[in-house]
């Protein structure tokens, strides 16, 4: 799955990594506009997206690639309030095109949501109680980040969504809300590039699933809302190669949402005293 994850790129970055043709002037840190680097993005976060849509009343209804601001956790077009849109973080590759959730977004509302790695916490067999001053105590799991070993962006495959709030009238600025999904996929069995000193040697060791990385050649198919063929889509689904990805231990800071910083992504030489791994 992915829960958490780090990003730290502004859009004048984003927008020559993807070529983006329109991004909200304001979005800078001189003018404190859009997200700002951030090393612990969590579920309900607005999160940069790239995205292929035409813009509004504009003369052609033209795809443009876009940077926009949306909020993690994606809320169906149908339903009647946004709760529960913490839970629809992610969305499985192998179910996506045809959960009623998912299926419409699938077909015409792709996006890539840029980060520098995810993190994920050890699960598995290796779980088990410690005695802490005479009482059973269940130990930190270990977080680890996941990044592109040669430090490319990791660009998460993902949908998104409009939902409108009928409580509010057509001119309130929360009216309509825009909300994304990441999709996910099987954990790679093969080896990672770059592997820590001691615990886990690739990815499904740390965690069965993981966010479905997107390489450059596939970033146009996968944006292009003319592309609505099912088995076309699915394809572009396909794991990259294995052998692309590095994953380190980090500090147990991370864990708490209210944490941020770049220190987060520090590399430890091993799991923290007290973890699992």
């Amino acid at each position: 799955m992915c829960g958490r994850y780090a990003a730290s790129r502004g859009p004048e970055d984003l927008a020559e990594i993807f070529e983006i043709e329109k991004y909200e002037p304001g979005d800078s840190e001189e003018t404190g506009g859009g997200p700002v680097p951030d090393y612990n993005v969590a579920p309900t976060k607005e999160v940069y997206a790239v995205l292929d849509r035409p813009l509004k009343d504009a003369a052609e209804p033209k795809p443009v690639r876009q940077l926009r601001k949306l909020k993690w956790g994606l809320v169906p077009s149908w339903s009647k309030t946004p709760e529960g849109a913490a839970r629809m973080i992610n969305a499985r590759a192998e179910t996506v095109h045809e959960k009623p959730s998912y299926r419409r977004a699938f077909a015409t509302r792709r996006c890539v949501l840029p980060a520098d790695g995810y993190y994920e916490w050890v699960t598995g067999s290796q779980e088990r109680d410690l005695e802490v001053e005479g009482r059973k105590k269940r130990p930190r799991k270990q977080p680890y980040f996941v990044t592109p070993a040669d430090g490319s962006v990791f660009a998460m495959a993902g949908l998104y969504e409009f939902w409108r709030d009928r409580t509010l009238p057509d001119d309130h600025p929360l009216a309509w809300w825009v909300t994304c999904s990441v999709i996910t996929t099987e954990a790679e069995t093969a080896p990672l590039a770059v592997a820590p000193a001691e615990g886990p040697r690739s990815l499904a060791e740390i965690h069965p699933r993981m966010p479905l990385m997107l390489t450059p050649d596939r970033w146009d198919a996968w944006l292009d809302p003319a592309r609505t063929d099912p088995d076309s889509l699915r394809a572009l689904l396909a794991p990259p190669p294995g052998g692309l990805m590095r994953a380190y231990p980090v500090p147990t800071a991370v864990s708490n949402v209210r944490n941020n910083g770049p220190e987060l992504l520090k590399e430890l030489e091993g799991p923290e005293e007290g973890t699992l791994f």
